[in-house]
């Protein structure tokens, strides 16, 4: 029996690296187990690390389910910097002092973005508006419809270093952190870009369960497929 006649299903806990989309380990499963019926849990950007449920076969259906589930996240964000995807992957829009906001200014702004926050979409997002993806809208230099949404945020931890804040956050899904960081720096009236993202914890799941990209890359197809729980 061939391998492509086998009914291979479960799920994958990957350390996804920066520099790659959410999609592009999707591709590297389906190229290892030759199958097409490979999703994701919840996009990381390209920007973040971390882990990434990796969904293949009938477990494509439970997408939903996992997507839910809350989620740990740490990084950092650069304050005084401002982006027009709100995050350093982005274009720098402008650049503000950042040496007269006090720690007591940085506590005000995190409480304000504690519990449940109407938080907006970025404009560079994969959301959609009337069948078109923002993203694509903002490309264009069309104008971006404002979408908000209900989600709850906690700080878990953070830390102030001169110009970068440190944090710890969970939170529920749909949470963007490159709104939290665009939101902080609003608030401090400085602006704020989203520095490193690293996912820690996706529910139950836990990055010390995943398997990095580079050792996957490196893996046959019956190593692939032993990665698959079910």
């Amino acid at each position: 029996m061939t391998k492509n006649f086998i009914d291979i299903y479960g799920i994958a806990f990957v350390d996804k690296i920066g520099g790659i989309t959410s999609h592009d380990v999707v591709d590297l499963f389906r190229k290892k187990l030759n199958i097409q019926r490979v999703g994701h849990a919840g996009t990381l950007d390209p920007l973040a690390t971390g882990l990434l449920i990796i969904l293949v076969g009938k477990y494509t259906l439970r997408q939903s389910e996992f997507i839910k589930l809350e989620k740990v996240y740490e990084g950092s964000i650069n304050l005084g910097i401002e982006t027009d995807t709100w995050d350093m992957d982005g274009k720098i829009l402008k650049k503000n002092e950042v040496s007269k906001i006090k720690k007591e200014n940085i506590t005000w702004a995190i409480s304000l973005l504690s519990g449940n926050v109407h938080q907006r979409v970025p404009p560079y997002s994969a959301v959609k508006y009337k069948g078109e993806t923002l993203y694509k809208l903002a490309r264009k230099n069309q104008s971006v419809p404002v979408i908000n949404r209900m989600v709850n945020i906690k700080w878990l931890s953070w830390e102030i270093n001169k110009n970068v804040l440190s944090f710890k956050i969970k939170c529920s899904s749909g949470t963007y952190i490159r709104s939290i960081a665009h939101h902080i720096g609003q608030l401090l009236g400085c602006g704020a870009a989203l520095a490193s993202l690293r996912r820690l914890e996706i529910g139950e799941y836990k990055l010390e369960q995943a398997t990095s990209v580079s050792v996957i890359e490196k893996m046959d197809y019956k190593s692939v497929v032993s990665l698959l729980k079910k």
